[in-house]
């Protein structure tokens, strides 16, 4: 597809190079905004947690455990259907995705301190916010830098997994704090990319609005695993 055919999908959908980025910003903020609604409550409320946890055993329920790995199921069907599913499908993912990793996520605010929680929450925020202006402003390509990164989130993963059976504290602030610089420059990489999809510079055979969605999806997961990393490292236990 080339620039110019990009560049009229774009204007009969209504999405332009001065919108896209902000349509981004948009959908990610009602995912964010979905996640955070969905933890809250079924953090505070023990009918609904009850769905998820077994007080009397004190055990995740099966419902719990595909909460817990739903999301990641989510995330697959949405990257490798893209082309194949429609806008409004999609959106409808993303809207659910996001609920259900709130529903996930709940079990943190049982875990840390509601203080910590939203210290940490900011923090990110704020990294965020800076790391976002940043990839967009800066003149620099980091393409090259996207790569590295990857390789970096891959042993993120990998010593994440590792450490479940080992359970080192020490490897945990080291995997914590590695996942911090990751997410960061995760967060200017995607940015700035998304400003090019924006652009018509880069850009695959779905259409404006998809890659809105998309955009959103991976914008969410930078802020939601830069949270969590941060949490990690600084959040105080109940």
């Amino acid at each position: 597809m080339s620039n110019e055919q990009v560049y009229q999908i774009n204007e009969r959908v209504g999405i332009t190079s001065k919108n896209f980025l902000p349509n981004v910003f948009v959908w990610m903020f009602i995912a964010l905004s979905l996640s955070a609604i969905f933890a809250y409550f079924f953090s505070v409320d023990q009918g609904l947690l009850s769905f998820l946890v077994n007080f009397e055993t004190g055990k995740m329920t099966t419902l719990g455990t595909i909460t817990m790995f739903a999301p990641l199921a989510f995330v697959m069907l949405m990257s490798f259907g893209l082309n194949r599913l429609s806008y409004p499908v999609l959106a409808i993912l993303f809207a659910v995705y996001a609920a259900v990793t709130g529903v996930s996520l709940s079990f943190i605010l049982l875990v840390y301190t509601a203080s910590s929680v939203l210290t940490c929450f900011i923090s990110a925020a704020v990294l965020f916010g800076v790391m976002a202006v940043a990839g967009y402003t800066t003149q620099q390509d980091l393409t090259k830098f996207g790569s590295l990164l990857m390789m970096f989130l891959i042993g993120v993963v990998i010593a994440s997994l590792v450490n479940f059976f080992l359970k080192s504290s020490h490897l945990d602030y080291i995997i914590s704090f590695v996942g911090v610089a990751v997410f960061v420059g995760l967060t200017a990489y995607d940015v700035q990319k998304l400003k090019r999809i924006g652009e018509g510079i880069e850009y695959g055979d779905a259409s404006a609005n998809k890659m809105v969605i998309m955009g959103a999806l991976t914008l969410y997961l930078d802020f939601i695993n830069l949270f969590l990393m941060l949490l990690r490292l600084f959040g105080r236990r109940k």
